[in-house]
């Protein structure tokens, strides 16, 4: 591993791009703590603490983890990078179902500039949208945070404020999905999804003082619950990233023979290989697609009153809030499997060149095979993404312990932690190899890597 991390350096390439991101990573995390003009942090900050400690969490501790511990503050990062995944997710949406849409989608480079351009467009409307609602909120904390923010002054009164936390707030986003589009073109991974990956990085020592507190193993009278508790809580921790681990890289292998060519005096095809279709094939997406779909109706019900039946019935831990996100998990794992995955297109370039699968004809029933296994495939790791997203609420009701502690252990902090990393160093280990040089192991090879 440490002949591994000093080749990692000597490409002078690789170590610009990893710099680059780390650098504006590190931007992004000074952002999280430059406050919006004439807002009271501590005071937010203290109502957030009460909140974000409730079994179960809360739609606020959601966001919370989302941002960095951003909003908790009100800092011009308070928006976070949501929008732009809430835009992400109306615009491939519509491209299902507009043909305009659909025709730019398979026009190469140009067709998705194009539909970028438009995600941008969406992304500011709904921070302007967003930073709007939340400055009305905090002019009048108490209808959006209950009876712990009573008789608390948050915001100053009137409509300038509210125009200018707006105008903070959705240039904070618009210039993180910049950050994002810069580190994905620049630098290595993909940018959105480290972004997102940093600031749930940056509320672990927050949870590992909590959990210091809560099992004081220096000091046992002090602590509200049993240190079996924790050496249980660590082993299902090792046990939820290994089996994590093992889905995100799992592979159902589709053998595939060449059939013999004979071009002028060569001799090509007839070797034999596979096609990888990975169990869980949409990686994190479904996980952050699903959670920003339930926080904005959520968020809307915070801050109008009459919707206040939104936020109620759809606050993390709530049973229509965990069936709607098992559902919505099932989903966008298919949906976004069938934008990545076009069996069709897999079985025409088959025949092209030469190729079949043993047993099944080639054309249509290979078509048909691969999306009927597709689909099978897909289902196993559509029903482990859910169980694992709904992890850390079921520990918390049942061990008594605050959503803080127990987001980490399973649900979509822990998902999207393991995916970014992994896709991450997949990356690294792409320009290792291109130069010659071993990758992460020196035995076997990380699954993805072909």
């Amino acid at each position: 591993m440490l002949t591994t991390i000093t080749n990692i350096f000597k490409i002078p390439e690789l170590r610009k791009r990893i710099f680059f991101t780390l650098g504006l990573l590190v931007v992004y995390r000074i952002g999280c703590y430059i406050p919006t003009p004439g807002i009271n942090s501590q005071a937010l900050s203290d109502i957030f603490a009460q909140l974000t400690k409730a079994r179960g969490g809360t739609i606020f501790g959601l966001m919370d983890i989302f941002s960095g511990g951003a909003i908790s503050k009100c800092t011009i990062f308070a928006l976070g990078i949501m929008p732009y995944i809430s835009a992400s997710i109306i615009m491939q949406l519509l491209t299902a179902v507009i043909p305009h849409l659909e025709k730019l989608s398979k026009e190469g480079d140009v067709g998705r500039k194009k539909i970028n351009q438009y995600t941008r467009y969406a992304t500011v409307v709904l921070s302007v949208f967003q930073g709007y609602m939340i400055a009305v909120g905090l002019q009048n904390p108490s209808s959006i945070f209950g009876s712990v923010a009573a008789n608390v002054q948050i915001a100053p009164e009137g409509l300038g404020f509210r125009l200018l936390a707006m105008l903070t707030l959705t240039s904070g986003t618009i210039f993180i999905m910049w950050l994002g589009e810069q580190i994905t073109e620049r630098g290595i991974g993909n940018g959105i999804s480290l972004i997102i990956t940093t600031s749930i990085i940056s509320r672990a020592p927050t949870a590992v003082i909590d959990a210091w507190n809560v099992f004081s193993p220096l000091n046992p009278e002090k602590a509200t619950q049993p240190l079996g508790l924790l050496i249980v809580m660590l082993i299902l921790f090792i046990g939820v990233v290994a089996a994590v681990i093992m889905v995100t890289q799992g592979q159902r292998q589709i053998p595939v023979q060449y059939a013999k060519r004979i071009v002028g005096r060569k001799v090509y095809g007839g070797q034999r290989t596979y096609i990888p279709l990975k169990v869980n094939q949409a990686g994190v997406i479904p996980i952050i697609f699903a959670s920003a779909l339930l926080m904005f109706p959520a968020t809307l019900g915070s801050f109008v009153p009459s919707l206040r039946f939104l936020s109620d019935y759809l606050a993390p831990g709530a049973p229509l809030y965990t069936l709607l996100y098992i559902l919505f998990i099932v989903f966008f794992c298919y949906f976004y499997t069938a934008i990545t995955f076009n069996p069709v297109d897999v079985a025409d370039n088959m025949r092209k060149y030469g190729g079949f699968i043993p047993g099944i004809r080639p054309g249509k029933n290979t078509a048909d095979y691969l999306d009927r296994v597709m689909t099978r495939v897909t289902i196993s790791g559509a029903i482990f993404l859910a169980a694992i997203a709904i992890l850390p609420s079921l520990i918390s009701g049942q061990a008594r312990l605050s959503f803080t502690i127990t987001q980490f252990f399973g649900g979509t902090s822990l998902l999207i932690l393991v995916g970014v990393m992994l896709d991450t160093m997949r990356q690294v280990e792409s320009h290792l190899l291109m130069r010659h040089y071993d990758g992460f192991m020196k035995k076997g090879k990380m699954r993805g890597r072909f």
